[in-house]
């Protein structure tokens, strides 16, 4: 067995065709967080008859942060359960981030389909008046925003400071991602084949974000309200490229496991109940599974070729990412039923793409 194809450019690819396209497509997005979290917050509260479509809406950005920001404002009330249902229908997760960088076409036909499925279902609930019952009064400080204090303004003044703020392995990892990007870009559209400086770039980008991964204990940066609402640039920043880190991290354990199969068995995926009906309901069941991680496994094999499209529809529809976790916390009994509810559209969806497909 070839080592080099079997281990070495899997992790290469790991960072250089997921994790650069991540950082890529997470800048615009960070800084747009950073600048109007506060308003996005405020206009769901004004206008709670568009509570489920603006909630759905907030989720088509990659990543968690914006269903975790609709999770905040539920558990104050500013918004219908139907909002948070559609929130969680609709988001993607960081498993967005694996599709984009494999198919941006597809990724964009699901964030459309799962916008419309994630109001409609939305729209339903709140219709029907499924609200589980709450705790009287949201935990104290669930839902705010951190603030910087005055004395670190000021001390952050300058944008040598600021840069320095973000970190040393941060900046390692924007240094990599950023040479990274003038290498991949090629390869990926195939204008030129990988190089040992891609295979060397690639390694040494995914074994700092496995660095940058145990630093953080495997935890991702938008797994509660607080770390979701970035209260500076810098803080930005270190959030997104602390993301980048998990996803290629989890991107690199999908390659490498599908690599060992593949490689190692010579098994092509055909035999895994992934596929027909079985997948659907593996995908959807996969999907009350709550956190990312297992969500960019899952992603990473469709990427790889393992599972049809239905399996990854069903999975996609159920999934909750990293949303549902600070639901848990805020409000345990919404965040049982809502991860439930989600299964239903899941089970549908999955089954309609196997029927048409």
């Amino acid at each position: 067995m070839d080592i080099t194809e079997a281990l070495v450019r899997p992790l290469a690819d790991a960072f250089m065709q997921v994790g650069v396209f991540v950082a890529l497509m997470l800048v615009p997005f960070a800084w747009a967080r950073h600048r109007w979290a506060d308003r996005l917050d405020a206009a769901l509260e004004r206008h709670r008859r568009l509570g489920p479509l603006g909630a759905a809406a907030l989720t088509m950005p990659p990543g968690c942060g914006g269903a975790i920001m609709v999770m905040a404002v539920y558990a104050r009330g500013g918004v219908t359960y139907g909002a948070a249902i559609a929130a969680l229908v609709a988001t993607m997760g960081d498993a967005s981030w694996v599709l984009l960088a494999f198919d941006p076409w597809l990724t964009l036909q699901l964030k459309v389909g799962l916008l419309v499925v994630g109001s409609a279902v939305g729209y339903a609930v709140d219709a029907l008046g499924v609200a589980p019952q709450r705790r009287q009064a949201p935990p104290a400080g669930a839902a705010a925003r951190p603030t910087v204090p005055a004395g670190r303004r000021l001390a952050l003044a300058t944008p040598a400071q600021r840069l320095l703020s973000v970190g040393v392995l941060p900046l390692a990892l924007w240094v990599l991602l950023g040479t990274g990007a003038g290498i991949s870009v090629p390869v990926t559209f195939q204008l030129t084949r990988p190089s040992d400086v891609y295979l060397g770039v690639g390694l040494a980008g995914t074994l700092l974000a496995a660095v940058s991964f145990a630093r953080h204990r495997g935890r991702l940066a938008d797994d509660s309200t607080a770390s979701a609402h970035p209260a500076t640039l810098g803080e930005s920043l270190a959030h997104g490229v602390h993301e980048v880190a998990f996803v290629t991290v989890w991107v690199a354990v999908a390659y490498l496991a599908w690599s060992g199969v593949t490689h190692g068995l010579g098994f092509d995926g055909s035999q895994l109940p992934v596929w027909g009906a079985a997948g659907v309901v593996v995908g959807a069941c996969i999907g009350l599974v709550p956190g990312c991680a297992v969500q960019i496994v899952f992603a990473g094999i469709f990427a790889a070729g393992g599972m049809p499209l239905s399996t990854l529809v069903a999975n996609t529809v159920s999934q909750d990412g990293d949303a549902l976790l600070p639901l848990l916390a805020l409000e345990h009994r919404s965040a049982l039923l809502a991860t439930l509810i989600t299964t239903i559209p899941a089970l549908v969806c999955g089954a309609a793409v196997l029927v048409l497909s």
